[in-house]
């Protein structure tokens, strides 16, 4: 995190921008301005907090849609004077209704895209909690993990089978297909993507080139 006293709040007359970033796909959602309390209500109540310009006071994000910003971490920059703060949005951020207050069309952040990932990953993660009737994937975890397991091994042959023809679109579905069902493995295992991807990167910093090139 970071240390208050070190922000320069001078130089923008006890404001400082605040570019806000979403912690799972990296897709910036807003810009804001804080003053040192704006900050440190952050901080404490771990809900991204700003100082409304034309209200003139202290204004939390989603206090009254509930569209909240969870932080995730804050970063401040070289010079003391912008903030950088990852966070999970709940709810779109934009008062338009989108996901980001950077919304024009084809000007999506490629981790944007990746990003839908973790959306799945989280409504998968509902299903399992909630088991909602009527749903494929409450459909999956009741029957258990000999079942989950059982699709999986199902779909990676049907993955491998396409990969050896020419029909690029039935590859790709096969793969989706695969992919979903991993992730309710992974859910069944109380494993989480990032956890997966850690273990990636960790191979990857430490030069396996058995597992990655």
């Amino acid at each position: 995190m970071i240390d208050i006293k070190e922000l320069d709040f001078d130089k923008g007359n006890g404001l400082i921008p605040a570019i806000i970033q979403d912690g799972d796909t990296g897709q910036v959602l807003m810009l804001g301005y804080m003053n040192e309390d704006a900050v440190q209500q952050t901080l404490e109540e771990e809900l991204v907090t700003f100082y409304s310009r034309s209200k003139q006071r202290l204004w939390t994000k989603g206090e009254t849609s509930g569209n909240t910003l969870d932080l995730v971490e804050i970063q401040q920059d070289c010079d003391n004077d912008t903030l950088l703060i990852l966070a999970k949005p709940n709810g779109p951020t934009c008062h338009t209704g989108e996901q980001s207050c950077f919304h024009q069309k084809d000007f999506t952040p490629q981790a944007g895209k990746l990003g839908f990932l973790t959306e799945l990953e989280d409504l998968i993660k509902s299903r399992k909690k909630e088991m909602p009737d009527d749903s494929y994937t409450t459909y999956l975890f009741e029957k258990g993990i000999d079942k989950i397991t059982q699709k999986v091994g199902e779909e990676a042959v049907e993955t491998v089978i396409e990969a050896k023809n020419n029909k690029k679109k039935k590859f790709i579905g096969e793969v989706a297909d695969l992919l979903f069902h991993l992730m309710v493995l992974l859910r069944a295992k109380n494993v989480s993507l990032k956890k997966v991807a850690k273990k990636l990167e960790k191979r990857h910093n430490k030069g396996n080139h058995k597992h990655l090139g």
